[in-house]
């Protein structure tokens, strides 16, 4: 299937959708994952408006698997499950609630680059409906995920890492979906 394309499912009322963007950065793997990894950080780097943990996983790093991610953009939420956490190559997660799809799924793959820097992979999949509102919700997922993996990339060269206290955070919790 090509980046970006559909494949419709035989005898579905829905349709199964894949959406692939690939993105250099002249960044170490390491700083781009301190970055990807750190759900409250995120409102420093992307257009996420309120990012947090609405329930932090169990063990010592609160965004491995299993936690629930908060992301906001104006009054829209979404709620997002991790479900494979492998340091620094791989961050995957499953949107619980938050937009008209089903089975959604996204996987971030980093890769290290010859000579320096970092391939981010960001592939997802999802049912929707269509044909107005799937290609509707299709085409926002396309541009954002696109825009999400290129604001990583630029952060990430910047020098911004999670060191720094997020501006804008939403903590475990608070406010409701």
């Amino acid at each position: 299937m090509a980046p970006g394309g559909e494949d419709r499912v035989t005898g579905s009322s829905r349709a199964s959708f894949t959406l692939e963007h690939r993105v250099e950065s002249s960044a170490p793997i390491e700083r781009v994952w301190a970055l990807l990894s750190d759900a409250r950080g995120w409102s420093n780097w992307s257009r996420l408006t309120k990012t947090g943990l609405a329930e932090p996983a169990p063990g010592p790093d609160p965004n491995a698997v299993g936690a629930l991610r908060r992301f906001s953009v104006g009054p829209g939420a979404s709620l997002e499950r991790v479900v494979a956490y492998d340091p620094p190559r791989h961050l995957a997660y499953e949107l619980e609630a938050g937009l008209p799809i089903r089975g959604y799924r996204a996987d971030v793959l980093l890769e290290p680059r010859p000579g320096g820097g970092t391939t981010i992979t960001w592939r997802a999949r999802y049912a929707g409906r269509p044909p107005v509102l799937g290609v509707a919700v299709h085409a926002f997922l396309d541009w954002f995920l696109l825009d999400t993996a290129r604001s990583l990339a630029r952060a990430a060269e910047s020098g911004e890492t999670d060191d720094r206290p997020p501006t804008r955070t939403s903590t475990a919790g608070s406010g409701r979906l």
